[in-house]
């Protein structure tokens, strides 16, 4: 895996880098580092403060374990195959984004702005969506046990055949949201 200099860092952060494929940038602060439509595939991201503007990004076979993308603009961006356990989301703008098939247990959505994502066949055991705007996604097979979706808005959320749990559904928005053929088991839906 490569490593970046100082200098490197500086034009990362300026956007003058874009490809940052296979790149070891564990630890690193880049917020308020403009990577629209970088190429952060297979990229070490590893507790790295990630508060920046990823529209379009391609985070494919990213390493995003504790990393912070609170307030993140990942609006369109790609994350296929990452591995994003325990990194808070929270605030971050997803609209559009691609999740699906990814182990997300234990991330941080609280806030955050999901409207339209692709989460089919997503696990998010014990994942935190309090307060955040899921209308029209698509959690279809998604695995839900123990999430939190206390506050969400979820106008048209697509829930088909998925595992809810013992969810914690309180004071949510679920008009026209689907729930065939899905488990609820355990699940406390509060309007």
């Amino acid at each position: 895996m490569n490593t970046i200099t100082q200098i490197d860092l500086n034009a990362i952060i300026q956007g003058e880098i874009k490809n940052l494929a296979g790149v070891n940038l564990e630890g690193l602060d880049l917020s308020q580092a403009n990577l629209t439509g970088a190429n952060l595939s297979g990229a070490n991201l590893q507790n790295t403060i990630l508060r920046a503007n990823l529209k379009g990004a391609d985070l494919t076979g990213a390493n995003l374990v504790g990393a912070d993308l609170r307030n993140a603009d990942l609006r369109g961006a790609i994350l296929l195959d990452v591995n994003a356990y325990n990194a808070s989301f929270a605030g971050a703008f997803l609209a559009g984004a691609i999740l699906s098939h990814l182990d997300l247990t234990a991330v941080d959505f609280r806030g955050a702005d999901l409207r339209g994502v692709n989460l089919i066949s997503a696990i998010l055991n014990r994942t935190d969506f309090s307060s955040s705007n899921l209308s029209g996604a698509d959690l279809s097979q998604a695995d839900l046990e123990e999430a939190i979706l206390n506050g969400a808005v979820l106008r048209g959320t697509n829930f088909t055949q998925a595992n809810l749990l013992c969810v914690q559904i309180e004071q949510a928005i679920l008009t026209g949201a689907i729930f065939d053929d899905c488990c609820l088991e355990g699940t406390n839906i509060q309007k």
